[in-house]
């Protein structure tokens, strides 16, 4: 993305290519909730400078609304659903979830939400929601976020490295697969953070991969060199999932600093990541696997 700050990116693939979304930045002096960029052979990408995704937030969102990684999926209908999280004006230290509309990938789209969608504010809120849909074996909706523990923390690296660390699990709530949003029963942990963690686990990504349900996800700081994208399988889509270590780390292929983010092109081996070089920049790739098994990303 020729260094340009794109951070957060997620992806979608449509007939007519690959579009992309990342977090809010400031462009020409304009702060733009939500970012665009597009690609049509996965090789030479489009920024789409000055274009909004998300031109107007609800009413219920901070005057400093810190939009913060969008996930863009496609309903049954054929209309699109973008998924994002924004500070709560009621509590701005707090994040939660919402959802806005579009009938094509390249409309804007619109959040009709009068208050929060979802926000476990007593455990810290929620962000980094990612959404799926399991063509495999449920034939069901997900999506996956962070509750974001750290909001809540005791300081240190990104406010949760001083004992005692508060718990930023990653959960997996059913949706309805007509809209995408009408929650269907209780979210459940399908991980949580440990020790070599760091102060979090975040950016959770969920697919199906070389033959098992596969959970992308980033640990540590984003702030520093151990933050990385980590992932896990698991044979059923609720868990147990077992970790399967390091995907991207800083100085290893690539040789880039805090590489972080993921987002892979749903049931696909297309996908996306930020690191830092200045800003954060986007990156892209194509999943694949060793012969040892294990997942590696080649740069496209």
């Amino acid at each position: 993305m020729n260094g340009i700050n794109f951070p957060d990116p997620a992806v979608i693939r449509t007939s007519s290519g690959w579009h992309l979304f990342s977090t809010n930045a400031k462009i020409d002096d304009k702060w733009i909730n939500v970012q665009r960029a597009s690609t049509e052979d996965w090789k030479t990408f489009s920024f789409h400078r000055g274009i909004d995704a998300l031109p107007q937030l609800p009413s219920w969102v901070d005057r400093d609304p810190r939009v913060w990684a969008p996930d863009v999926v496609r309903l049954d209908d054929g209309t699109f659903l973008l998924y994002y999280t924004a500070a709560w004006k009621a509590r701005p230290n707090i994040h939660c979830l919402s959802y806005a509309t579009a009938k094509k990938i390249t409309d804007p789209f619109v959040d009709n939400t009068t208050e929060p969608w979802i926000c476990p504010y007593s455990e810290g809120g929620a962000i980094d929601i990612a959404g799926y849909t399991d063509e495999q074996f449920t034939h069901r909706r997900y999506i996956v976020y962070k509750i974001d523990g750290n909001a809540l923390g005791h300081g240190g690296a990104c406010g949760n490295t001083v004992a005692p660390i508060v718990p930023t699990p990653i959960m997996l709530q059913e949706v309805s697969r007509t809209d995408g949003h009408t929650l269907i029963g209780s979210p459940i942990p399908i991980m949580t953070n440990i020790p070599s963690d760091g102060p979090y686990i975040e950016a959770p990504v969920l697919t199906y991969f070389n033959g098992k349900y596969t959970l992308f996800f980033s640990t540590n700081c984003y702030q520093g060199d151990k933050y990385d994208v980590q992932y896990a399988t698991a044979t059923d889509i609720r868990g147990p999932y077992e970790r399967q270590g390091q995907l991207l780390r800083t100085n290893g292929p690539f040789e880039l600093q805090a590489p972080g983010g993921l987002d892979v092109a749903i049931n696909g081996d297309h996908v996306v990541w930020h690191a830092k070089h200045g800003v954060r920049p986007a990156y892209a790739g194509i999943l694949g696997v060793r012969g040892d098994g294990k997942l590696e990303v080649k740069l496209s």
